[in-house]
């Protein structure tokens, strides 16, 4: 079913030229986007303009088409080259989704997984070479003995038939250690332009898993890289050293749950939880540190400081930006379509805690404009758990709850 509401974001400063981004940036008169107070309004960020960048809005009036309706906890959507969209749904379904919004039946042939607290289904994407091999990856909470689980991918021969299935079907990833948890597994799965794939984390929250993201020897709390297949890279940057995982990328992660590639530099982005305030957007570079939990922005979820209660050390990554109070992160993408000329290089986040979209104005590494959409949607304002850019140049969403919708954005008629 398709039905249409009209949203109209407000100007706020009107569209400006990039020569004259640093200088809005800086201007004390432009109001952070945000009113709410830090938790820690004692921190201080590394360097200006590392948090609460200025309102900055676009001027552009859209209207937001439901596509679906129906779903229970969708988390992940990708699109089809026969214009057919997947969407995985947290307690264990894959669907294939038609233009016109029906759902398949569950598509079968999906190994066990365990679909409790923020466990389940989660990412799904396609192989780079889909249109010959018809591959799809899917991230998932694998059941483990004794009540432990892990973060696992798995890949298979999507069947797209009446009863769809996928065949072949292959675990080509298990992270390690295994915990007894039901938090923090991640997970965003996304090709680089080499055609590896990265395996974005959690470090399962509990404070095993916690310290476990400054450990090498373990895969909690990092980014991973695999080929395809499930082998490692040979260019990984830990291959062939002693107690190393070999599978890492980068380390010191919380909780990634939104990566996407740079359309330019084909670098990796990630936006990951913080705790109380220290949500982070991160340029995941090759076996850097990005301090979970020795540095972190904001407080614990209980109150006081986290770990040594620094936010800064020698030979640990600053985030390119950090929201303090957090947003919830989860889907992103950068813009490059065609239907919204004035978003064009934009980078959109999930606010999954704050109920919106976060639209983030990008200059290099650098965050020099936020505006907050969709928070007057209606119905009612819902959490958003994913975004992407449909090959038609709209941008999609999937809403969270138990009657949850996939979303869309295109221009005002």
């Amino acid at each position: 079913m398709i039905t249409g509401l009209l949203i109209l974001s407000l100007a706020v400063g009107g569209t400006q030229a990039l020569a004259r981004l640093d200088v809005a940036a800086a201007s004390p008169q432009q109001p952070a986007v945000d009113a709410r107070p830090a938790n820690d309004p004692n921190q201080k960020p590394a360097a200006a303009g590392q948090t609460d960048a200025p309102e900055r809005g676009s001027s552009v009036a859209f209207e937001v088409v439901t596509v679906a309706e129906g779903l229970v906890n969708p988390w992940s959507l990708a699109f089809l080259p026969n214009g057919k969209m997947l969407v995985t749904e947290r307690p264990g379904r894959l669907r294939v989704v038609t233009p016109e919004g029906k759902l398949s039946e569950p598509v079968s042939g999906l190994p066990e997984l365990v679909a409790r607290g923020q466990g389940g289904l989660l990412d799904v994407a396609l192989d780079p070479a889909f249109a010959k091999n018809n591959t799809i990856y899917w991230c998932y909470s694998e059941p483990r003995e004794g009540g432990a689980n892990n973060t696992a991918v798995a890949r298979g021969k999507l069947v797209d038939e009446a009863a769809p299935r996928v065949d072949e079907v292959q675990v080509i990833y298990h992270q390690s250690p295994s915990l007894i948890s039901n938090l923090h597994f991640g997970c965003r799965l996304v090709f680089g332009r080499d055609g590896t794939l990265f395996i974005a984390q959690g470090d399962r929250s509990i404070t095993e898993g916690r310290m476990q993201a400054q450990k090498m020897d373990s895969l909690i709390g990092k980014i991973v890289r695999l080929n395809t297949d499930g082998s490692i890279p040979k260019d990984n940057p830990f291959v062939g050293k002693e107690g190393i995982s070999p599978e890492i990328w980068s380390f010191g992660h919380r909780n990634i749950q939104a990566a996407t590639l740079h359309p330019t530099t084909g670098e990796l982005w990630e936006v990951e939880h913080g705790t109380r305030g220290g949500d982070e957007l991160n340029v995941a570079r090759k076996g850097k540190d990005y301090g979970w939990p020795t540095i972190a922005y904001g407080i614990e979820y209980r109150g006081g400081q986290i770990t040594g209660g620094i936010q800064s050390q020698a030979g640990m990554e600053q985030p390119a930006y950090y929201w303090d109070p957090v947003i919830g992160p989860s889907g992103m993408t950068f813009y490059t379509g065609s239907l919204f000329p004035a978003w064009k290089g934009n980078l959109f986040v999930g606010g999954h805690a704050t109920n919106d979209l976060v639209r983030l104005e990008v200059q290099g590494d650098k965050v020099v404009g936020e505006e907050r959409l969709l928070k007057d949607l209606q119905p009612k304002p819902e959490r958003v758990r994913d975004v992407r850019q449909g090959p038609d140049g709209a941008i999609y969403l999937l809403t969270d709850s138990a009657t949850a919708r996939l979303l869309k954005l295109v221009p005002k008629k």
